[in-house]
């Protein structure tokens, strides 16, 4: 018994120590602000890529598309702390991480990323993976089978997403060679759209596409989406500061501007050309803001994150309207027009605005301009080629098993009804 009282005193005693030894550099404030920031980057995906996407359909579809989103994203959540965060964060190659984190082992309770505890780096890190495959559904949804998706989801989530996480994040190839990509212009938004564009491609136009209107049944539902993602937005470009530090407090100036720059570009471009501005294109003009200040948000500065917001919107609007055109496919909510188009302008804009001399922060030692830029533009070719190569393979995959696509009568009749059995409007 003395003994056994002996040892309870020696394990109580040295507890303190060691949590003190473990969470010396924690920092509360820290914790609380990636917490919130999480919460907020979740946000995003459900209700806010959801209800964006869902009032660009027609409402035949709408519950379709939720459908995809919520279970897309759970599948991505799952996937993500059985082996994706391990394989993005471990130790591994210039292209993957390693498994010693395999469903978070060898990850305490009490251990630290930075100034905040590691789980909550896993959840945050993870939240972005969950975005990004939801992304790609914009460009496929109302006729692309739901199981297809399922699978493409899990495939493509490991063979592309991961890799680019890794190598612009987790310390490989592209990192190595000094890209900039500071919340996700290549790994999100360009993986996204090039995967997005292949689907479009391999699905095919939608049934009557060209011969039938196909205008959105809900603007509404699109601009609740639209104000969820931007307030989301800060969450997913504040919260890869890490701290609640100076730079986060630059990335919240900057991702504020950029918007509201690009906003007003798409919105008085729209309003030239087409002699109405529409709530539509002011949404769009929104995310094309978003998209292109993503990459850039931490290192370019106040007017550099201006100028590039009034060129997003400028651009993103060519992207939906013209070169969606000359592309010849149908790529239903312009996933490629505005998330591809405005993250490559975003992350080429990176290696110029980062310069001290126009505002930014400044390239690292021994890095020009001229050299930044053109590791820029590697970084947007080594994933448009990889994230297609790994989108086109994960398709075909899906098509062999399941079949990609669904039938012409079921697309007619909608997707809410035929895949799930249900009606959002009655």
């Amino acid at each position: 018994m003395k003994k056994k009282f002996l040892s309870m005193v020696l394990i109580a005693s040295s507890f303190p120590s060691f949590a003190f030894a473990v969470e010396n550099n924690l920092d509360k404030a820290d914790t609380v602000f990636m917490l919130v920031n999480t919460i907020l980057v979740l946000f995003m995906t459900i209700p806010g890529i959801a209800l964006f996407y869902g009032g660009l359909l027609r409402s035949k579809n709408v519950l379709s598309l939720m459908a995809q989103v919520i279970v897309s994203f759970s599948l991505v959540c799952v996937l993500w702390i059985i082996y994706g965060y391990s394989m993005t964060f471990g130790t591994g190659n210039y292209f993957w991480g390693g498994f010693e984190q395999v469903m978070l082992k060898n990850i305490a309770i009490t251990d630290l990323s930075g100034s905040f505890y590691q789980l909550i780096h896993v959840v945050f890190q993870g939240a972005f993976a969950c975005i990004t495959v939801a992304l790609v559904v914009g460009a496929l949804c109302e006729r692309v089978r739901f199981s297809a998706l399922l699978i493409f989801s899990a495939l493509w989530l490991t063979i592309s997403y991961i890799p680019m996480a890794h190598m612009i994040w987790g310390g490989g190839w592209l990192a190595k060679d000094g890209a900039l990509d500071f919340a996700g212009g290549t790994v999100v938004h360009i993986n996204a759209a090039a995967a997005g564009l292949v689907g479009a491609y391999l699905l095919g136009k939608r049934s009557g596409f060209g011969r039938e209107a196909f205008k959105p049944h809900s603007l509404p539902m699109t601009f609740i989406g639209t104000a969820i993602l931007y307030i989301g937005w800060f969450g997913f470009n504040v919260g890869s500061a890490g701290a609640a530090n100076a730079i986060s407090a630059l990335v919240l100036v900057n991702t504020m501007i950029a918007t509201a720059g690009a906003v007003l570009s798409w919105l008085f471009s729209e309003w030239i050309f087409r002699q109405k501005p529409s709530l539509l294109g002011a949404c769009s003009g929104c995310i094309s803001g978003l998209v292109v200040i993503t990459p850039a948000a931490a290192t370019v500065g106040i007017g550099g994150a201006l100028g590039m917001g009034f060129i997003a919107g400028i651009t993103g609007l060519w992207g939906v309207v013209t070169l969606k055109k000359w592309l010849r496919v149908d790529d239903v909510c312009d996933v490629f027009g505005v998330h591809g188009v405005c993250g490559i302008i975003g992350c080429l804009l990176t290696g110029v605005f980062t310069s001290s001399t126009l505002g930014g922060t400044g390239f690292s030692e021994g890095m020009t301009m001229f050299r930044q830029f053109g590791i820029q533009a590697m970084s947007i070719l080594v994933c448009m080629v990889w994230s297609s190569i790994a989108a086109y393979i994960s398709f075909k995959i899906a098509d062999k098993l399941v079949g990609l696509r669904m039938s012409i009568e079921s697309e007619r009749e909608g997707l809410d009804i035929t895949s799930h059995g249900e009606s959002a409007y009655n």
